[in-house]
């Protein structure tokens, strides 16, 4: 526009000079000649730019063709694929969820084939028959099917995890727009055996709890799929192939835990339970040498066919019945922390020992009390033990001796060796929900602190956490880690992988080791845990009583822990009982149970007696 304008004002100018030198003929002529020149302008203007747009259109197209050229050679394949996805229905074929086995094999969580029914709206041809024929074959509101079955939707699933029997009858009925899919559903022969251990899965297969959970990525699988062409409505195409992508099975996960030992254990749970009136027992039981547990027992336990009932009174509503579910399927072995009591001397005599500042000839005075600055700490026997070895202070439980052996320790004694055989760290166990050691910080001990930690008070642990220490104090001073995973297997049985865990030798020296394993030994053949004893063989062991919060509500747990042969340990278990009625001392009621559990254990794990078998003698 600019060029114009400027070409406009030049010939206006010639004119206008014309005009003032010419007569009216003149100015004819100079029209002729403006019109001329500004014709010539824009003729010249418009060719370019006639030819600047048949440019832009070449090279428009030019694009377009390249464009569609790569579309259809490079990406044909991509494309092809997406208008196949366009004309072909998919259908989920469920992988068969890996199997649980205990030590010897023995199946702990398989599966029972089920199926899936569902409807395809397009492809009803009949709605009041599919919706009378499956309202009364699966047990459904025909209100409920007949929705499902009106809605416009690929696929609607009617019911999951419907009985093989069922199935075979809808499948037999050849319904139009009725699928029939092949599915899994997990069972537990055992029913209620180790069920916060194992824990369940879903209506979905999914694993929710215990090892069912912490191994979903093995277990689970690759499901498959089946596709089927379709038309523009979405109809199936009959005599059109099939594409079917078979499910890939998941892994078989192979556990330490047995069978038998779990049955053992959890009846002898039970009887103490109902014998005591306990609110709950716990029993773990597991090869100290390498870590595997061969029963964790939480009694009552609930069936993991039918995980959802209450194993007692309902709440009063929706959230109190979920809190009590969550009650039910929690493992105290492993999510609930306690006061350990006695037991835990274990811990500091072995501290002591491996400090040196006590040895098994040092003697103390128990006048049945012990004053630690304004407190005066009694011992369980209050007219006192008199004048003992650190041995027999061991043998007797005697809280005075353990306290002037925490005083010898001193607060960084004591916290050097709660961190070296790992009190102060989880185990890691391979089940979820593992809770820490609740412990002083250290800044805050002063010398009642001390006191009473040395004794197994003022502080919370696990029972998986306390045995877990044990065992390095029994096993040479070889820290393991407690685990149920052994290998996980293929369908076909080859072994896909061995599962490790992480270990440390020489948290405690091989002398003090075979030292504790003698005094134990003489706890139970002279001190406070005779009860734990089992014929033909050497028993080590250490009784506990310890109080509940607060402390004038007289709840008690009673406890024992106890290992065999007391030289070359291959099993050690703990028994807890929680808040037991009359008596409730752990060497009274706890020790018979390990006694017990033992007399079990050793012949089956092909441990022979020594019919002129000795307990070992006092160092």
């Amino acid at each position: 526009m600019p060029a114009r304008i400027t070409a406009w004002r030049k010939v206006k100018q010639k004119i206008q000079k014309k005009m003032n030198n010419s007569g009216p003929c003149k100015i004819c002529i100079s029209k002729k000649y403006f019109v001329g020149i500004f014709m010539q302008s824009s003729g010249t203007m418009q060719r370019k730019r006639l030819f600047l747009g048949y440019i832009a259109i070449c090279l428009l197209s030019l694009s377009l063709m390249g464009r569609l050229g790569y579309l259809m050679l490079a990406k044909a394949d991509y494309f092809g694929e997406k208008a196949k996805e366009v004309r072909q229905r998919e259908r989920a074929i469920k992988a068969e969820r890996g199997r649980i086995l205990d030590r010897n094999g023995t199946v702990i969580a398989g599966n029972k084939p089920v199926s899936t029914i569902s409807v395809i709206y397009n492809q009803i041809t009949d709605r009041e028959k599919v919706v009378s024929v499956l309202s009364r074959l699966l047990d459904m509101d025909p209100a409920e099917v007949r929705k499902k079955a009106e809605k416009k939707s690929s696929r609607e699933k009617i019911k999951t995890n419907v009985e093989k029997e069922v199935s075979d009858k809808i499948r037999e009925m050849d319904l139009d727009g009725v699928m029939v899919d092949e599915d899994y559903k997990r069972y537990y022969p055992y029913h209620d055996l180790a069920s916060k251990v194992i824990g369940f899965a879903g209506g979905d297969n999914q694993g929710i709890l215990g090892l069912e959970v912490k191994y979903e990525k093995y277990l689970a699988g690759q499901d498959g799929s089946i596709l089927t062409t379709t038309n523009a409505r979405g109809i199936e195409i009959d005599g059109a192939s099939e594409e079917r992508i078979e499910p890939v099975a998941g892994y078989d996960l192979c556990t330490s835990l047995d069978v038998n030992l779990q049955k053992y254990a959890q009846q002898a749970a039970e009887k103490v339970m109902k014998a005591k009136k306990a609110k709950n027992v716990r029993i773990l039981m597991m090869n100290p040498q390498n870590g595997e547990i061969y029963a964790m027992v939480n009694v009552p336990e609930f069936n993991l066919n039918d995980p959802y009932t209450l194993n007692h009174k309902k709440g009063k509503n929706e959230k109190e019945n979920q809190e009590l579910l969550n009650q039910m399927w929690r493992n105290h072995c492993v999510s609930d922390t306690y006061e350990p009591g006695s037991t835990f001397k274990v811990f500091t005599a072995t501290a002591a020992l491996e400090a040196g500042v006590v040895k098994t000839s040092d003697t103390f005075s128990c006048p049945g009390f012990r004053v630690v600055e304004d407190r005066r700490i009694r011992c369980h026997k209050t007219t006192g033990h008199g004048s003992e070895t650190f041995v027999q202070g061991v043998q007797n439980s005697c809280n005075p001796v353990f306290i002037d052996v925490g005083a010898r320790l001193g607060v960084d004694g004591m916290y050097q060796y709660l961190n070296k055989l790992g009190i102060l760290s989880k185990t890691g166990i391979d089940v979820p929900g593992e809770a820490a050691t609740i412990m002083h910080q250290k800044k805050n001990v002063k010398a009642v602190e001390l006191a009473t930690m040395s004794f197994g008070q003022s502080f919370q642990l696990t029972p998986l956490r306390l045995l877990t220490t044990v065992s390095s104090v029994i096993n040479g001073g070889k820290m393991i880690t407690p685990h149920f995973g052994v290998k996980l297997k293929s369908a076909d049985e080859t072994v896909v992988r061995n599962l490790t865990y992480k270990e440390e030798t020489g948290v405690v020296s091989s002398e003090t080791s075979e030292l504790m394993q003698k005094i134990l030994a003489s706890v139970v053949s002279e001190g406070s845990g005779s009860k734990a004893a089992v014929s033909g063989y050497d028993v080590g062991a250490k009784t506990g009583t310890s109080e509940k919060l607060p402390r004038s509500s007289n709840r008690y747990i009673a406890s024992t822990l106890g290992f065999a042969p007391a030289d070359d340990p291959v099993i050690l278990a703990i028994v807890l009982i929680d808040e037991p009625e009359g008596i409730y001392y752990g060497g009274q009621i706890a020790a018979p149970v390990i006694s017990e559990l033992l007399d079990d254990a050793l012949p089956y794990l092909g441990v022979e007696p020594k019919p002129d078998a000795t307990p070992e003698s006092t160092p």
